[in-house]
């Protein structure tokens, strides 16, 4: 299977030097470097991640409520994570919201999100995601309709290198409440990725499913092009044909066209879909992305392959726009693609 080679990792410095001080590239009809943004929340999310940045916990209560009720299961899955991190570097508003409604669903699912994710970070982490279970099973049992608390649930079998029936117990208890949410089925292929419990071929025969079983405007769409990331940055097992790598890509493609150009909601998606189209070689595809992405670049996924998202981002715009054709070269002997950072959540 004749790929492109990775992207030279290069430093954090050399990096951003190269890619923040180039000239914008008009003519592809991409907005200038200066002009990028990283992970920008949409309309709802920012002015809630504001309000916390001073200390006030109601909008972020009043959007997680809101998603919640009208079941808005992505959005409030999403809207989770991001609010998690942010009470991980800014804790006192969550911390008022806390003491003031302790039982608040949405409060024990932040905390259940907000508890997985440190303990993941932690060197120790089977032993300390083992300590959350209780705060899982509260959020769960908090608002048995959300699917949310599941794929937290997911991920933490994950850690804890749960074995194959209990984490397909946890897999039909989140199918029960959300057939098509993206990100238990996230959860899951990472579960069953090669670098932890199955095979590439394992990860793309689930995704491929999924897809087929999803409606065309759901976010499950894009499970193949992630099970495409994976096997790219992970090097190992059996190769995947290039047939089912394109297949992937092109339905990530139909996906992205559903959404509005420059819009924030599909943004990662996008950001994924370029890094696989450029290591197929398809520049010219990977290009149409650029455009759609606009000023919307995501951690996800730069933020695996280098530790300046942003900077890995713009140089790679940079190498699409200046080299629109090539023939693509063939991989490293070993089979090896570009590895991505390791604990990955």
């Amino acid at each position: 299977m004749a790929l492109l080679p990775p992207f030279i990792r290069a430093s954090r410095t050399a990096t951003s030097r190269r890619a923040r001080t180039a000239a914008p590239h008009p003519a592809g009809g991409l907005p200038a470097d200066d002009e990028v943004l990283l992970d920008v929340p949409d309309d709802r999310l920012g002015p809630a991640l504001v309000a916390a940045g001073q200390g006030a916990y109601r909008p972020a209560a009043a959007l997680l409520a809101g998603t919640r009720e009208r079941a808005e299961w992505e959005y409030h899955d999403r809207y989770t994570t991001r609010l998690a991190s942010f009470a991980d570097a800014r804790p006192e508003w969550f911390k008022e919201w806390r003491a003031a409604a302790p039982r608040d669903p949405d409060v024990l699912l932040v905390s259940a999100q907000l508890a997985v994710d440190r303990a993941w970070r932690s060197p120790a982490r089977a032993e300390l995601l083992r300590e959350v279970s209780p705060l899982i099973t509260a959020a769960a049992q908090s608002d048995v309709r959300d699917p949310v608390p599941w794929r937290i649930a997911l991920d933490h079998a994950r850690g804890t290198h749960a074995g194959h029936k209990y984490f397909g117990e946890l897999w039909e208890a989140a199918l029960r409440r959300a057939p098509h949410h993206y990100g238990c089925h996230v959860a899951a292929k990472r579960y069953l990725a090669e670098s932890w419990h199955g095979s590439h071929r394992e990860c793309f025969d689930f995704a491929d499913r999924a897809a087929q079983d999803a409606p065309a405007g759901s976010l499950v769409q894009a499970l193949p092009v992630r099970a495409a990331f994976a096997y790219l940055t992970d090097g190992c097992g059996p190769d995947v044909p290039r047939e089912r790598l394109d297949a992937a890509a092109d339905r990530a493609i139909g996906l992205s066209a559903r959404f509005p150009v420059a819009d924030p909601w599909p943004a990662e998606i996008r950001n994924l879909l370029t890094y696989v189209l450029v290591r197929l070689g398809r520049r010219e595809d990977a290009l149409a992305q650029l455009r759609l992405i606009g000023p919307y670049a995501t951690s996800f996924p730069w933020g695996r392959l280098s530790d300046d998202p942003l900077g890995h981002f713009l140089a790679v715009r940079e190498s699409v726009c200046s080299q629109t054709s090539g023939q693509p070269a063939s991989p490293p002997r070993d089979g090896h693609g570009e590895r991505a950072y390791p604990a990955d959540h």
